[in-house]
């Protein structure tokens, strides 16, 4: 967004200035995370997991790129050379688990942006493309993820590639030509190994693509805020630099305090120990279950047993895919003009069972399939898409919001305990 009181970018180092007129990447970048990209004022700290999401991205690429030059995606040896890996590599096991574990905290940063989005409105206009941007990203990273875990080959990366290729032979007429399609064969084996590997390789490297859409796509309304009221005046913001890339240092801090947390003392407290067998198509492990980031997914997945039309296993299909598909369309099913739900009361309390759903779903996704955990996941999965499809579009009508603040400056002053300026024009 083009903001008339934002500096500009004026190199004084002759250098700079023909290195400006030949290729303006300082100005680019002056622009969009710099002095010269007004912010507004009063952020707060979840503002900081879309940085957050940059550097695991990053990391990710880094340890992966590195881990790809001693990886073998041979069947055969593929879960011979992770071990090697571990043991016989030069800070192997280091950059082995930066890159497991960082998968996990990576989605984990993903799951608290998104939820910031749906607590803060940020998927309401002007802001749609950003927001749909964003899911496109989200379906990307958890593409991604799955076709990793495939890759060390053990008994979960095997078995979890057979369940989960497995539901689109559900599809009528192509679904298992589908399946061979996706696998390269009629099981995972070499074919499946390598097509994996050459994705996994290669989609990191679009999500990176599409992070810069989403980002050019965000400074065109600018951020949003905790209030949801947009911009007014130059009071309502502060540039981005140095008040917020001081604020998102500290939080990339904390960050990587946790992430070294995971690696040097529970580096495989959020793996599977039935990983660290080598994968045996002749022995199903007793209970097949993906990462923690999917469980959600899988619990819905798993929700439907009951062949009605169509066979059960289509209709989990189908659920999985339109649980994320749905948030695609979110900013048209909710049509309250008011977007933080620090104003929308109602919303907020269905926002949080709609949390406690999703770890309810977390939970059976990871649980054993006994009538109990099937029926809870069935209610939950009920719930989530009554949530998107019912609940919300009728609160969105029905609810009367608290009043908004004026601006952002009279919302930042009345928090802090200062004088609005309304207060100050009705005292005066």
């Amino acid at each position: 967004m083009s903001f008339p009181w934002a500096k500009h970018y004026e190199p004084k180092v002759p250098l700079m200035r023909w290195l400006d007129e030949k290729l303006p990447l300082p100005r680019l970048m002056y622009n969009a995370i710099g002095a010269g990209y007004p912010v507004p004022r009063n952020l707060n700290y979840f503002w900081n997991f879309g940085v957050l999401a940059g550097a695991a991205l990053v990391i990710q690429i880094v340890t992966g790129v590195t881990l790809g030059m001693h990886y073998a995606a041979n069947a055969g040896v593929a879960f011979a050379s992770t071990e090697s890996i571990m043991r016989d590599v030069n800070a192997g096991w280091f950059l082995r688990y930066a890159h497991a574990n960082g998968a996990s905290m990576f989605l984990a940063v993903v799951y608290i942006h998104i939820a910031r989005g749906l607590y803060y409105g940020s998927y309401k206009a002007p802001r749609e493309m950003v927001w749909l941007l964003g899911v496109v990203i989200f379906l990307l990273i958890m593409a991604t993820a799955f076709m990793g875990y495939v890759l060390p080959w053990g008994q979960m990366s095997f078995w979890g590639a057979q369940v989960i290729t497995g539901f689109f032979s559900a599809i009528p007429l192509v679904g298992e030509s589908i399946r061979v399609w996706l696998l390269g064969g009629y099981a995972p084996d070499n074919a499946a190994l390598n097509r994996f590997f050459s994705l996994h390789y290669l989609l990191p490297f679009v999500t990176a693509g599409v992070i810069i859409l989403h980002i050019w796509a965000l400074h065109i309304p600018g951020s949003s805020n905790p209030t949801g009221v947009e911009v007014k005046s130059e009071k309502d913001t502060v540039p981005f630099h140095p008040y917020y890339t001081a604020k998102d240092a500290v939080g990339v801090g904390v960050f990587f305090l946790i992430f070294a947390g995971f690696i040097f003392f529970q580096p495989n407290l959020l793996g599977h120990p039935d990983n660290y067998i080598e994968a045996n198509p002749l022995s199903t492990p007793a209970h097949i279950v993906p990462e923690w980031y999917f469980l959600p997914f899988y619990a819905i997945l798993k929700s439907f047993t009951t062949n009605f039309i169509l066979d059960a296993k289509l209709w989990g299909v189908i659920a999985m895919f339109a649980s994320i598909l749905l948030l695609f369309f979110l900013p048209w099913i909710d049509k309250s003009p008011v977007r933080s739900a620090n104003f929308r009361p109602t919303y907020r309390w269905f926002l949080i069972v709609l949390l406690f759903d999703i770890l309810l779903l977390g939970y059976v996704g990871g649980a054993e399939a006994s009538p109990r955990n099937v029926m809870l996941g069935q209610i939950a999965t009920m719930y989530y898409f009554a949530h998107f499809l019912v609940i919300l579009p009728l609160v969105s009508m029905a609810e009367r919001p608290r009043p908004l603040p004026n601006s952002i400056t009279e919302a930042v002053l009345q928090k802090h305990g200062g004088t609005s300026p309304a207060k100050t024009a009705m005292a005066s």
